[in-house]
């Protein structure tokens, strides 16, 4: 099998600027907040732009993705932080009442498109050297498995693939309480990440451990 390798920037000070860029990106409201909401779920990008509003669970501050439109045709439950709540809850009043979170520009009967994630990120200044829109999931794992959360808990929530595939269609909830403070812990960081300053960048990479 063929490994592909995607973009992912997984340097601190790089994922800061990177965040900062996609704050401070202006345009469709729909792509915009799916932007935002790329680096918090680890999702493959079609799985991310065809969400569903009935797939959010507000109450549950959960995202239960259908086995059909994942990779390995299971059902994915997507934690939702704090922080993916308050973009989604924004997103909702504007295009709540249809079908997609993130509807096409030109017509609500359909999603947005993976051109238009590519683009925005591109719009935003970084190569295809340097980030895809695959590379958030890139991302976390490199930050998470660094942070050293328990790998299984990663891969469950990047949906990767089960050996045993009877086993695969039961447990998508496996680990779901590990998960969901992982989500948070890491949009946390995230958090904290784009509202460092560059002075304290500096002062951390030479701090005493």
């Amino acid at each position: 099998m063929t490994v592909q390798h995607r973009a992912a920037i997984t340097e601190p000070r790089r994922i800061g600027a990177l965040l900062r860029a996609i704050d401070g990106y202006e345009g469709y409201f729909p792509l915009v907040c799916a932007m935002r909401l790329a680096p918090l779920l680890f999702l493959r990008p079609g799985e991310l732009r065809t969400g569903e509003w009935e797939e959010i669970n507000f109450e549950a501050a959960e995202w239960r993705i259908p086995p059909a439109k994942m990779k390995m045709r299971q059902t994915h439950i997507v934690p939702l932080s704090i922080q993916a709540l308050v973009i989604l809850n924004e997103l909702r009043v504007i295009t709540g009442q249809g079908r997609y979170l993130f509807p096409s520009i030109r017509t609500t009967a359909r999603p947005i498109t993976d051109e238009a994630l590519l683009a925005a990120l591109r719009g935003m200044g970084f190569t295809k050297e340097e980030m895809s829109v695959h590379g958030f999931r890139g991302m976390a794992s490199t930050i998470l498995n660094e942070k050293g959360y328990n790998r299984d808990w990663i891969e469950r929530q990047l949906a990767h693939g089960e050996r045993n595939g009877v086993r695969a269609v039961y447990n998508y909830a496996e680990y779901l309480p590990e998960r969901r403070k992982m989500m948070q812990e890491y949009a946390d960081y995230l958090t904290e990440l784009k509202n460092r300053t560059r002075q304290e960048f500096a002062s951390s990479a030479i701090a005493p451990a």
